[in-house]
């Protein structure tokens, strides 16, 4: 089997294969997928995921918007990184010299959990200039309820990446289609079948696992949560109730710190929420974009 994700297998019928491309940047190759004209929107995903969490929410923008979206480092079909290109500051120059190889300056960026700690990140260390954040379920302050706020669960992680056999465990086990389905569900969303098929192919490559098991070591909320209340970006806080991934309640920890944000809750919707509903992320999206732009 592979490490890596293959682009000529794995990514045969990628969605919105046709706007994908391959760009070097910040010493990796990057998987982008570029669509639509006008100003630019910026779509990061979260972890373990990859640009087919925007499948269908990245066309309805692209009538509006130039709309990036990026594999992160070490994900899909983005190139494994080194170390320090997993940490939250370097996935944010990363993704800041990304965006700079292409020549865009995004007016807003959406990040999906994990993608809205780098969305803010980015835009506290002048690597990105966006007018507003949008984030979906965003993984932005530490969780509570856990030893030291489950600053054992990096530690585990940490662990876990440093034995080479870990990934391979892990993908093996992803070849069973029902255990990936189940991970899934347990974030609180019903996601199709075509998208399961996507996360169940990332997860089958020992190279997808490692970069998400490497991140999830390398992160730090703690600096991201001093540093929020100096954030200059509007932000929006687009939360599932169903979410059983990121407690929905953390928001409004997020607009203590940063009393300008606005929360936006969605009713049923899980973790996954762009993935249920895509209509509605991207309305929520679009509004956000446009006040932004508008004289």
């Amino acid at each position: 089997m592979s490490r890596r994700p293959d682009w000529a297998h794995d990514g045969r019928d990628w969605p919105n294969r046709e706007a994908s491309r391959f760009l070097p940047a910040a010493g990796i190759v990057w998987h982008v997928q570029v669509m639509g004209e006008g100003p630019c929107v910026l779509l990061l995903h979260g972890t373990g995921a990859a640009t087919h969490s925007w499948a269908r929410v990245l066309p309805l923008l692209a009538r509006r918007f130039t709309v990036v979206a990026p594999d992160l480092p070490g994900h899909g079909f983005t190139d494994e990184p080194p170390e320090p290109l997993l940490t939250l500051p370097g996935m944010a120059r990363g993704v800041g010299d990304l965006m700079r190889a292409l020549g865009l300056r995004p007016v807003l960026i959406a990040g999906h959990s994990a993608g809205a700690a780098i969305a803010c990140r980015a835009a506290l260390d002048d690597r990105l200039d966006p007018r507003v954040i949008v984030s979906i379920n965003g993984a932005i302050v530490p969780i509570r309820n856990g030893p030291g706020d489950l600053a054992w669960f990096s530690d585990l992680a940490r662990f876990m990446v440093s034995l080479p056999v870990v990934p391979w465990f892990l993908s093996w086990q992803a070849a069973d289609r029902g255990t990936v389905e189940r991970v899934l569900r347990g974030t609180g969303s019903e996601i199709g079948r075509e998208s399961l098929e996507f996360y169940t192919r990332l997860f089958r490559r020992p190279g997808h696992v490692a970069a998400a098991l490497g991140m999830m070591a390398a992160w730090d909320l703690h600096g991201l949560t001093r540093d929020l209340p100096r954030l200059r970006p509007d932000l929006v806080l687009v939360v599932g109730a169903n979410d059983r991934t990121v407690p929905p309640g953390d928001a409004d920890r997020v607009r203590a710190l940063v009393p300008h944000a606005r929360i936006v809750r969605l009713p049923r919707l899980g973790h996954l929420a762009h993935e249920e509903r895509p209509d509605l992320v991207a309305a929520l999206i679009t509004e956000a974009a446009t006040e932004t732009v508008s004289p």
